[in-house]
């Protein structure tokens, strides 16, 4: 399978070193003006565009965030290119997702949302073809981990000396606030009760040494809590090592002749 990366940064090094067997890398696209840091960092063809790759991808793999995912998203799916991204929070933005939608319709090929820094995804969407599920879904990191967020317009987060709540409300609404924060409320979301069901509450707590991520669930299948501490990447404080490791995932269970059914 042949693959191409959104992106150069810690996430997508760490992709591109540990590939699966039978998946080989191909090339990258970037921003203008960072090829050359680009090359360096992955060792392949880099482009601005999908077209200009010496070789058409299998998959286009997202992993630069949302706005990676706007740049090249519709672009590859309606030339029928299959794309897998972490960036989930995006789809909270109703226009764009139905963008993405009709392209992939288009090409015949999908959108596939990597699981991230979160887990039981497959318990929850399991959940969400019963009745009456609430869900909801907690983050909360240290302050440092809420720096050039919408935190700093709510919280002094340098002098807190105890958990502090900086966001309630939907799903949607936290994506939408913390586009590089919230991911996980997204995923959470769409996995079960949607965007606009699911409640999120995003705190900043100094005594909190990891990312905390928490689902609580309930339904007529019964209920369930989920959580998780991520730690980051080696050397990388700011990039989640759970998301990078979900992206190795899903290209392993993709060719794989036996796989689970998540």
């Amino acid at each position: 399978m042949r693959i191409a990366l959104i992106g150069h940064g810690p996430i997508a090094a760490h992709v591109a070193a540990h590939l699966p067997e039978g998946v080989r890398l191909i090339g990258a696209l970037c921003r203008p003006g960072r090829e050359q840091a680009a090359r360096a960092v992955l060792g392949v063809p880099v482009a601005q565009v999908l077209e200009d790759l010496p070789e058409r991808p299998d998959l286009l793999v997202d992993c630069a965030g949302h706005s990676g995912l706007r740049a090249h998203g519709v672009a590859a799916l309606g030339a029928g290119v299959e794309v897998l991204t972490v960036s989930v929070g995006a789809l909270a933005d109703a226009v764009f997702c139905a963008e993405l939608e009709a392209a992939a319709r288009v090409g015949g090929t999908r959108l596939c949302l990597a699981s991230g820094a979160i887990g039981a995804l497959d318990a929850l969407a399991a959940a969400a073809m019963g009745t009456g599920l609430q869900v909801t879904y907690t983050g909360r990191k240290p302050p440092q981990g809420w720096r050039g967020s919408r935190a700093e317009k709510v919280l002094d987060l340098d002098a807190l000396t105890a958990p502090a709540t900086h966001f309630t409300g939907t799903a949607r609404a936290a994506a939408q606030a913390y586009p590089k924060n919230a991911n996980v409320a997204a995923a959470v979301a769409l996995a079960g009760a949607g965007l606009d069901a699911t409640r999120a509450e995003l705190i900043a707590d100094p005594g909190a040494a990891a990312n905390i991520h928490e689902i609580a669930a309930e339904g007529a299948f019964g209920r369930f809590r989920f959580q998780i501490e991520g730690l980051p990447l080696p050397g990388n404080p700011r990039s989640s090592a759970l998301t990078a490791l979900s992206l190795l995932a899903a290209l392993r269970q993709r060719g794989a002749a036996i796989r689970l059914s998540l």
